[in-house]
């Protein structure tokens, strides 16, 4: 599950409004990065109480475009925009008090502005409120609300929804377990481009589960999710090309989704490539690179990679295992926690 919002300034489409000459002005100024013709345009009417120019003075500030960046100012405009019924307004002001941006950081504060923005099918703003929810900040934690919250955003057609509204349904959370609705729902998101829903499409055809069995399809999915370097995804379709399921057999390939995914730093993956270079298979047999990605994986916590890691030592030279050490660190050193 996603535990994340979607923190955005969001922009409105321009719409006519009272002093629809002096607006147009200002939006053809602001479109042609005329900042300062846009400023002096819009702050009259925002001070009139025109909700499309606060909104968009509040953009300017929040952005440093034509002034200097001021996140209270943006803050200031958005709310009275927002105190309009403005739902985009809402929204960021809503993501000003999540974050603490230019007002105290108030989590209850953010899911009122979110609700209201929510209310009025801003779909970003019915996701937002969905984690909320979801994690029980601003609101009581209630995964049935967050499940309502993600499915009006998700029949708008947000991807990140989509997703969350899936894995609800994979896991029977805030919703009945359902392993078709939650393919639906995987697959919406993962025909937008999602490589996590991606990926949870492949699984399920992996498993045959909410979907027909099948492994061509589970690579297809994992292949689209491996190309955008989801880690899982890149081992998983290493597997197939190593098993040669829904691929036809090819250890070259095997080896290179399984490196790529060993070098995010995924222990399984590590400790395939590993085994991969102790009987060369798809690379060139290599002990000292067979210990090191063993060692790598090992110390992530997999005892098997130890194992294996130890029985190549044995077939080494010191000379050999220290080298591999040294490559072992040089890879920590350059790929720091996140």
């Amino acid at each position: 599950m996603r535990a994340w919002i979607i923190a955005l300034v969001l922009l409105l489409t321009p719409v006519a409004a009272s002093g629809e000459d002096a607006w147009q002005e200002g939006w053809d100024a602001y479109l042609r990065g005329d900042y300062a013709t846009a400023l002096s345009t819009w702050r009259p009417l925002a001070e009139q109480g025109l909700a499309e120019a606060q909104f968009y003075l509040g953009v300017m500030y929040a952005n440093g475009e034509g002034v200097p960046r001021d996140d209270a100012e943006a803050a200031k405009w958005w709310r009275r925009a927002a105190e309009q019924g403005l739902a985009e307004a809402q929204f960021n002001l809503g993501n000003m008090y999540a974050n603490g941006q230019g007002v105290p950081q108030d989590d209850a504060e953010a899911a009122r502005w979110f609700r209201l923005a929510a209310e009025q099918g801003l779909a970003e703003a019915q996701y937002n409120l969905g984690v909320r929810y979801d994690n029980g900040r601003g609101v009581p934690e209630d995964d049935a609300e967050a499940a309502k919250w993600w499915r009006l955003a998700a029949e708008q057609g947000l991807a990140e929804a989509q997703y969350n509204l899936g894995s609800m349904y994979d896991n029977g959370r805030g919703v009945p377990r359902d392993d078709a609705e939650a393919a639906r729902w995987f697959r919406l998101a993962a025909e937008q481009g999602d490589a996590e829903a991606q990926f949870n499409l492949g699984l399920l055809y992996d498993l045959g589960e909410g979907v027909p069995e099948d492994d061509a399809e589970a690579a297809k999915w994992w292949r689209l999710a491996a190309e955008q370097g989801f880690a899982l995804a890149q081992y998983n379709l290493g597997a197939m090309y190593a098993n040669g399921e829904g691929v036809p057999r090819d250890d070259a390939e095997a080896a290179k989704w399984v490196r790529l995914a060993a070098e995010q730093g995924l222990a399984e993956a590590q400790n395939a490539l590993g085994g991969l270079y102790a009987v060369g298979q798809g690379v060139p047999q290599d002990y000292v690179l067979a210990h090191m990605w063993l060692n790598l994986a090992g110390s992530a916590g997999d005892a098997v990679a130890v194992k294996l890691r130890d029985a190549i030592a044995a077939l080494m030279t010191p000379d050999q295992i220290a080298q591999a050490q040294r490559l072992a660190n040089e890879w920590i050193a350059a790929h720091p926690p996140q």
